[in-house]
């Protein structure tokens, strides 16, 4: 082994050049990526593709049954439309919050890791795509070493 300055020969356990002094193996000019560097951002674009999808059929359920009448169908039962209106209203409060978690960890916002994790075991119960996002989410964010370093990424 040779130092990458001098060019002089080097112990193999040596951890400084006994020519020139400096460190072996120099500094690195990229920075060190942690566990979460790379996976942030596809998480990011999947809570914004995610939510997107949950927006459409909160407005089509909304715009279909929230002016207190059926739009195609004027017999159905009165409980039936205050069900479909909670539902639209439920997927369009969980589409802005998605957006807003997508939003916050592309910008790498504090608080969008907590809201992301909320949202991560929310979503656990919507199979297929939702548990599969919801276990994403968990696996990248929730261990304390990932909160160590998404803190760091963020300031």
């Amino acid at each position: 082994m040779f130092c990458h300055v001098c060019g002089a020969r080097l112990e193999p356990s040596a951890s400084f050049c006994p020519s020139c002094g400096r460190p072996v193996g120099g500094a690195s000019l990229t920075p060190p990526e942690g566990r979460i560097a790379g996976h942030i951002r596809l998480l990011a674009i999947l809570w914004l593709a995610m939510s997107a999808f949950h927006l459409l059929p909160g407005l089509a359920m909304l715009s279909m049954f929230g002016h207190g009448r059926w739009v195609w169908w004027s017999g159905g039962p009165e409980f039936v439309l205050g069900f479909v209106r909670v539902f639209g209203i439920v997927f369009l409060a969980g589409g802005v919050l998605g957006i807003v978690a997508g939003w916050g960890l592309l910008d790498r916002q504090p608080w969008s890791r907590g809201l992301a994790l909320v949202l991560g075991f929310v979503n656990l119960i919507h199979i297929p795509f939702g548990t599969a996002l919801g276990i994403y989410t968990l696996w990248v964010l929730l261990p304390a070493q990932s909160e160590r370093e998404f803190r760091a990424r963020a300031a």
